[in-house]
């Protein structure tokens, strides 16, 4: 048998109605991880519904052969779990997925992540905190993980997206499908810097059940779930319970208390969550956590003979905020910029004597500093790092 019949073998498995992850990956394991096996031991299930035994004695060729086609194609990943890269974050949840579909880089589902979740309908303010968070975490060495929904979730994909960094989607359709359709632009994106990720079969739509499926993943593949407004009935509580009770930290963003959307992440904090209101406190707790992973991952990958996968690391010092992940830390001129710029105000021509740079570079890189929330200007052209900036804490 080759690659590719074990692979039309997975398909048959996977596409086996009344049949979920957690008795696909049973019957695996039962099989000692024969893909072969397994399907030869499913026909003599006694329990196996009339519509599984239909399709197990004559599957759509059809369907099949779209499937490969999917498959060939370049970028396409089809990740099972019994491969060596196989995320090992997802081992330990609740109905772990026995497989995944991936457009993308899929070594970035090995890296450190974050989740960041919250509102479809977020505000102004939730949009700005939404991108200031990402583009922290991200400049600390972690992937920026959500669903590619509206709101919350496509503001974080797209500040990870525009600083250069990595961000990862896990969707609730085929990984052929976008929803909500208005993506499709940022769904390339993701696919073209980041990954995205699915556990359904290609051509599978959108349904409402899907998407506390797709929760569990986001959940599971982050060391931490960020939550940043949410209504009492928000998707999101979903994923933050789910993450919870995989054992990772779920983390809330505080609101007005006249603000709707604050009141699920007022209930997550009542609950347990850590109320946060900077990156750091997020990058602190999680940075062992991480550390831990990679090193694990550095072990599993090395045992299985594939030690080219890069496994990061994650940094907490002053210099995270203007790492190699972040187009502005690409150059070093910013890294002297925040170094000379202190904690005290200083004005333009201060920095150009402190820095060598000339007016108009400087009077660039800082305002690229203000839309990050890292710098503030204050009267008579002074600027000073934010104080409680959420990138600095």
């Amino acid at each position: 048998m080759n690659d590719m019949d074990e692979l039309r073998a997975w398909m048959i498995a996977l596409r086996t109605p009344d049949f979920g992850p957690a008795g696909l990956r049973d019957r695996l394991g039962e099989a000692s991880g024969d893909i072969f096996a397994m399907l030869a031991g499913m026909h003599q299930l006694k329990a196996l519904s009339e519509p599984a035994r239909a399709w197990l004695r004559q599957p759509d060729e059809a369907q099949l052969a779209a499937d490969m086609a999917w498959l060939s194609q370049p970028s396409h990943r089809f990740l099972r779990c019994t491969d060596a890269d196989f995320p090992p974050q997802l081992e330990t949840i609740p109905q772990p997925p026995a497989a995944l579909f991936v457009v993308g880089d899929s070594s970035l589902l090995l890296y450190p992540q974050v989740a960041i979740v919250g509102a479809r309908n977020a505000s102004t303010a939730g949009l700005a905190h939404a991108r200031a968070f990402a583009l922290a975490l991200a400049q600390a060495g972690f992937a920026i993980t959500s669903g590619m929904a509206d709101g919350i979730d496509g503001a974080a994909h797209l500040a990870a997206l525009d600083n250069g960094a990595y961000t990862l989607a896990v969707i609730g359709t085929g990984p052929d499908r976008v929803y909500p359709r208005k993506h499709h632009a940022l769904a390339k994106r993701i696919a073209e810097h980041g990954a995205l990720i699915s556990e359904f079969p290609p051509g599978t739509a959108a349904r409402a059940d899907h998407f506390p499926r797709r929760n569990r993943l986001i959940a599971g593949l982050s060391l931490g779930t960020l939550v940043i407004e949410a209504g009492l009935q928000s998707g999101s509580l979903i994923t933050a319970r789910l993450a919870a009770e995989q054992g990772r930290e779920v983390f809330a963003l505080p609101g007005s208390i006249h603000n709707p959307l604050a009141r699920g992440c007022h209930r997550l904090i009542r609950d347990g969550a850590r109320l946060v209101e900077t990156a750091t406190e997020i990058i602190e707790t999680l940075a062992p956590a991480a550390r831990m992973l990679g090193a694990d991952l550095a072990d599993r990958l090395a045992t299985s003979g594939c030690e080219n996968v890069e496994v990061p690391a994650v940094d907490t010092d002053d210099a995270a905020l203007f790492n190699t992940h972040s187009s502005v830390g690409k150059d070093a001129e910013y890294r002297r910029l925040w170094t000379e710029l202190g904690h005290e105000p200083a004005t333009l021509d201060e920095l150009v004597q402190r820095t060598g740079q000339s007016a108009a570079a400087l009077s660039s890189m800082l305002l690229m500093l203000e839309l990050q929330a890292k710098v503030e200007t204050l009267p008579g052209n002074r600027y000073q790092r934010l104080a409680r900036s959420v990138a600095a804490g």
